[in-house]
């Protein structure tokens, strides 16, 4: 769970036109108020300029492929109802129609109180990586973890192989949680790995992994 003051402003700064930065972003559904936020980066990815557009589900909707939209119609639903956690990847059609591929990742939002509020998240654009890309990638990353790397690259590492995408996307993303919650990197990382360790094998790695990544801030010590 992530537990996060509602009335707080989603981080739009995670990204600019020119930064690596530009294909990770965030969002956040407030279930109270029906609300969706997106950051600069994932209005981006949709084809608008920031400030531009106040997201809705109809318009998240209207942007999904229409082979990955019944299917990710069902995951939104989930979060509208229960503020569910959820991990997707699937193709979006930005405002001129072309299409993106993105990894959605999203984590239960809490209040101070335990009490589910929404959900938050994030947007990976992987759309300049094909699976033969992204494979090889992770092949090469793998040999540089076995050798015995920073505690950075391992983090990289588990962040490929859950998401399917390359060593920089994996980076950028580790990167936004540390720009985010103003976490030094290594430390979001090695509390990252922490926490994965000592959670038992389970059909459910993927959820715990995400679980992780988005809560090992709250985790760092002081």
């Amino acid at each position: 769970m992530y537990t996060q003051d509602p009335a707080a402003p989603l981080d739009t700064a995670t990204a600019t036109p020119s930064s690596d930065f530009e294909r990770v972003g965030s969002f956040r559904y407030l279930i109270a108020d029906d609300l969706w936020e997106w950051s600069d980066a994932v209005a981006r990815m949709h084809g608008y300029q920031p400030g531009t557009v106040t997201p809705t589900t109809e318009l998240i909707l209207s942007h999904k492929h229409p082979d990955d939209k019944p299917a990710v119609a069902e995951i939104i639903d989930q979060v509208l109802r229960h503020g569910a956690p959820f991990s997707s990847r699937h193709r979006i059609l930005d405002t001129e129609g072309n299409v993106r591929v993105v990894v959605v990742v999203g984590e239960r939002l809490t209040a101070a109180n335990g009490g589910t509020i929404g959900t938050t998240g994030f947007y990976i654009d992987i759309t300049d990586f094909s699976d033969a890309d992204v494979q090889r990638t992770v092949s090469d990353r793998v040999a540089t973890i076995e050798a015995s790397r920073a505690i950075i690259n391992q983090a990289i590492g588990v962040v490929m192989w859950t998401y399917g995408v390359s060593a920089e996307r994996a980076f950028d993303v580790l990167a936004w949680r540390s720009k985010e919650t103003n976490v030094k990197l290594r430390r979001i990382a090695e509390r990252f790995l922490r926490d994965l360790s000592a959670i038992p094998p389970s059909s459910h790695a993927r959820a715990d992994v995400d679980r992780a990544l988005l809560t090992a801030h709250e985790r760092v010590g002081g």
